[in-house]
């Protein structure tokens, strides 16, 4: 999930609706396998491809109305929820195959987890397609200025719908390994989802306003809500107060990131 809110970031735009895109991808699959009796495999790929779709579709809407993609996903957000809610009936999904929750829940060799072995090879890809292809640096140039991208002969709007797919597409993958290790599926299952992607994108150095950041800073931001997540875990804290302690946390990174920029900003003036 985070690799594809990552390029998304890094792009110049903003997903909201992430979370709600992973549990409808999550339902789609559940659904397929329980209720509409689907094969696994083509289950899987139905799901992988409604995440999609949702990605196009919240790329295609901010290019073609030229609205941000924070307001698009804003609104996206609430009717992705609404049709997760019509397909489930406001039900958990229950009782789910084995061999699904071994996406989740499963181990290679019986040592390497399975969900850590995808992690590795979508950090991989992403980081090659990112770093040595055309499409990675278009979407660097696109994110740090699209007027200056577009003068180049960059297709500006092209390059932002086919990264909103690209993240559609990686966060179907997390659908898939979240749904493996809850073993059920519902509308709230990736509820919060969307702020803890941001909040390690912009730990690990990806500007909020794109052009900026590399894969790997923000996997380290991953790992450092997870220390944070199980320090206060041992610790006693509740739900509520890990909320106030990643509020903060976020707070404490923009505010940094916007007062390292504005100082670079006044030393070339100077110069």
């Amino acid at each position: 999930m985070v690799a594809g809110v990552s390029l998304i970031m890094i792009s110049g735009g903003t997903d909201l609706s992430v979370a709600y895109e992973m549990s409808l991808s999550a339902i789609v699959i559940a659904a397929a396998v329980m209720w509409w009796n689907i094969p696994l495999v083509i289950a899987v790929i139905l799901g992988v491809l409604t995440a999609t779709i949702l990605g196009l579709i919240n790329g295609s809407l901010s290019v073609r109305f030229k609205i941000h993609p924070m307001m698009i996903t804003l609104a996206t957000m609430t009717i992705f929820k609404g049709v997760a809610y019509l397909i489930t009936k406001s039900q958990s999904i229950f009782n789910l195959p084995a061999s699904l929750k071994y996406l989740g829940q499963g181990r290679i060799l019986d040592y390497i987890p399975v969900s850590l072995f995808a992690m590795i090879i979508v950090v991989f890809i992403v980081s090659l397609l990112l770093n040595k292809t055309y499409l990675g640096r278009y979407t660097y140039a696109v994110g740090s200025n699209p007027e200056a991208a577009r003068l180049a002969g960059i297709n500006v709007g092209l390059t932002k719908t086919i990264v909103f797919g690209i993240g559609g597409f990686l966060i179907g993958i997390g659908s898939v390994v979240l749904l493996g290790r809850a073993g059920s599926a519902n509308v709230l299952m990736a509820q919060g989802a969307e702020f803890d992607a941001i909040t390690a994108c912009v730990l690990g150095g990806i500007a909020l306003k794109g052009g900026e950041g590399k894969l790997w800073g923000a996997i380290t931001g991953v790992f450092i809500l997870g220390i944070l997540a199980n320090g206060m875990q041992l610790l006693g804290l509740d739900l509520n107060a890990q909320y106030i302690a990643k509020g903060i946390l976020l707070i404490s990174a923009i505010g940094f990131d916007t007062y390292q920029k504005s100082k670079m900003h006044v030393k070339k003036e100077e110069k």
